[in-house]
């Protein structure tokens, strides 16, 4: 242990503060940190998370994807399609209807300015007319405008889901001009309340026109059973309307739009297919003959009561229709007052026993088989048993003693009964040979002419005939004809024998200006050029000689030849007979035929009810107003007269020569 010191002793010195430790303080955070090792902060495993949003990505991308793929390739179709009705319109572009004009180019029926009004449904909603009922405001004013039923009208408006709809077609300019005179004062009084804070409903701002055309006939009921008419669906309704549909209806085009509020969008495109204007018609009608005959057959059937009439004119030479008329007739511009027993065209669609005119036939059979001659004796009795019956004339009268041309001059029923029995050896035969030359004459069969709704009339078979028709047919009962038929017969002796199938049409125009001319008719032999030559003569025998039944039409300066008719006609609705069937039948110049005229009256109740007396004045005027028309130069020549009746030889036992007795 080593030796201890003495303790130091201590110099004092400067007086000084003695020093003082300084008060523990509380660490900072900062001053701590770097006083020990910071502590690492791990962050968590990324790539969980981005596969989680990953997925998400791509269920949405996945979602659209499908979604694109639906709209522009499974559904595009059907979604263009209704982006396309809401945005687009189409309508027709109606085609203008060709003309129909008579044989001079004069128009008959044709085609003028109209409009089609139209509508937009979809304007008429509450939302877009700010009117819970637009539809039935408007329907109340265009109704009478337009001359339909306001309900109707209505109903159109309220059509769902469409911006299309056609309220009225073919309306007149005027009317239009009604509606869009409404149109602006409606808008005005919409402008007016939206100023004043109201809602601004215009009821008609849907309605709209599109150009069109309508119907027309220039000449009121002139030729109308020969035209028909137009319906509202702007096809045929009858006539040569309908049975030239096609040609005269041309092709529709189609037109398709943009459309915004209604109206065309003129900066969006659109589509066009243009109409094809129909062709125009060219008929055989000669109008000025046509108002002749139309005029003279009206005056007389109210003249006379009856339940109509008709009269044909037909050129011989050509069979081409020169008129035909019907009374009572039509305005087809006005259906709207028309008769419904009127429309229609009489003259081709009524079959009815023709009668006394038929007899022509008949004789006509006889001379072509040389069965008899003009001037073969024929003794008529005042009555005649055949079969079930006993037949008579018209008139009672003694015993006649006729020629074969005074049988058709004096129109007995008995002489032809007894003429047409030499056609066989047996009246079965005659039967036979007898039918034969009806249906040469073209009874029983459609004239040719392909009219809609043309009767082609009644002729049962030879063996069909019961024991008392066998014997009415030859003078013009037991079976049916139309009008046409009836003047074809005679057309065709006129002609020398050989029939000319009617024509009605000329030909037609197409829009390129080329005129394309009708099928030639069909020609048939009937009879030779002698008989037909024989015939004409005896038919003037009618006319002219102071015995016949036709006097009245004789023209002064033209030979004529022609025949009366007047037949038992049976009731459409009883089904019997009751009343008469006048006629008249014949052709001018009897030496160098032109024209054929027939005439028929249906039931007249006033004065009298023969063919003679009430045809043959309407023949005459219709046949002199025909030949002037045509200028058609007088006969030159007299007429040979034949011979109406004969002498009797007075010797007891003995027959006449060359006479068709009773029972033979």
């Amino acid at each position: 242990m080593p030796p201890q010191q003495p303790p130091r002793r201590r110099v004092p010195g400067p007086t000084r503060r003695p020093a003082q430790r300084p008060a523990a303080r509380k660490p900072r955070p900062a001053a701590r940190s770097a006083a020990r090792p910071p502590r690492t902060i791990r962050l968590g495993r990324p790539r969980p998370r981005l596969r989680l949003v990953s997925l998400g990505l791509t269920l949405v991308m996945l979602a659209f994807t499908v979604r694109l793929l639906q709209v522009q390739a499974v559904d595009a179709s059907a979604y263009a399609a209704r982006a396309e009705k809401n945005r687009y319109l189409s309508h027709t572009l109606a085609a203008e209807r060709g003309e129909i004009t008579d044989r001079s180019g004069i128009s008959l029926a044709t085609s003028v300015d109209a409009h089609d009004i139209t509508a937009d449904p979809k304007m008429f909603t509450p939302e877009e007319s700010k009117a819970q009922d637009a539809p039935e405001q408007a329907a109340a004013l265009l109704a009478p405008i337009l001359d339909e039923d306001a309900n109707v009208l209505a109903k159109k408006l309220r059509t769902p889901k469409s911006r299309y709809t056609v309220l009225a077609r073919r309306q007149t300019p005027q009317v239009w001009n009604q509606i869009k005179d409404l149109k602006s004062v409606y808008a005005e009084k919409a402008r007016a309340d939206k100023r004043n804070g109201g809602p601004g409903a215009n009821v008609l701002a849907g309605v709209f026109q599109e150009a069109s055309s309508k119907r027309v006939y220039p000449n009121g009921d002139l030729a109308a059973g020969i035209l028909g008419f137009v319906k509202a669906d702007g096809h045929g309704g009858g006539g040569i309307e309908s049975m030239l549909d096609k040609t005269l209806a041309g092709q529709d085009g189609k037109i398709t739009y943009a459309q915004s509020g209604g109206r065309r969008v003129p900066t969006a495109t659109s589509s066009e297919t243009p109409a094809v204007p129909g062709s125009d018609v060219e008929l055989t009608i000669d109008r000025d003959i046509q108002w002749a005959a139309q005029k003279a057959i009206s005056d007389q059937v109210a003249k006379s009561r009856a339940d109509r009439g008709y009269v044909i004119v037909q050129n011989t030479r050509t069979g081409e229709i020169l008129a035909m008329a019907n009374a009572p007739g039509f305005d087809p511009n006005d259906l709207s007052r028309a008769n419904a027993a009127a429309l229609g065209n009489a003259a081709l669609q009524d079959a009815y026993e023709p009668g006394s005119t038929a007899k022509v036939m008949s004789i006509a059979a006889v001379l072509e088989e040389g069965a008899a001659a003009p001037d073969t004796h024929v003794v008529v009795p005042n009555r005649l048993h055949r079969g079930d019956r006993l037949f008579k004339d018209d008139v009672d009268h003694p015993t006649w003693y006729l020629t074969l041309n005074g049988v058709l001059a004096k129109s007995s029923n008995i002489g032809t009964i007894l003429a047409t029995g030499q056609l066989g050896k047996t009246q079965r035969e005659a039967n036979q040979v007898l039918y034969s030359y009806l249906r040469k004459f073209g009874i029983g069969s459609p004239t040719g002419v392909g009219y809609p709704g043309e009767t082609p009339g009644i002729l049962a078979k030879p063996q069909d005939w019961s024991t008392s028709k066998q014997f009415t047919v030859p003078f013009g009962q037991g079976f049916s004809i139309n009008a046409l038929q009836a003047a074809s017969v005679y057309s065709t002796i006129a002609n020398g024998g050989e029939r000319i199938e009617p024509t009605l049409v000329r030909g037609t125009k197409g829009p390129d200006g080329r005129f394309t001319p009708a099928p030639a008719p069909e020609k048939t032999r009937v009879v030779s050029e002698k008989t037909a030559r024989t015939l004409a003569a005896m038919l003037e025998s009618v006319v002219d000689d102071e015995e016949g039944t036709g006097n009245k039409a004789q023209i002064p300066g033209y030979r004529v030849a022609g025949k009366t008719g007047t037949a038992n006609r049976v009731d459409p609705e009883l089904g019997r007979y009751k009343g008469y069937t006048a006629s008249f039948a014949g052709f001018a110049p009897a030496d160098d035929p032109r024209i054929t005229v027939y005439c028929a009256i249906q039931n007249p109740t006033k004065g009298s009810y023969f063919g003679g007396q009430i045809c043959g004045p309407i023949y005459q005027k219709v046949m002199e107003f025909a030949l002037k028309t045509l200028k058609v130069a007088p006969t030159g020549k007299e007429p040979a007269r034949l011979p109406v009746t004969f002498e009797p030889r007075e010797e007891p036992g003995k027959k006449p020569e060359k006479t068709a007795k009773p029972g033979t």
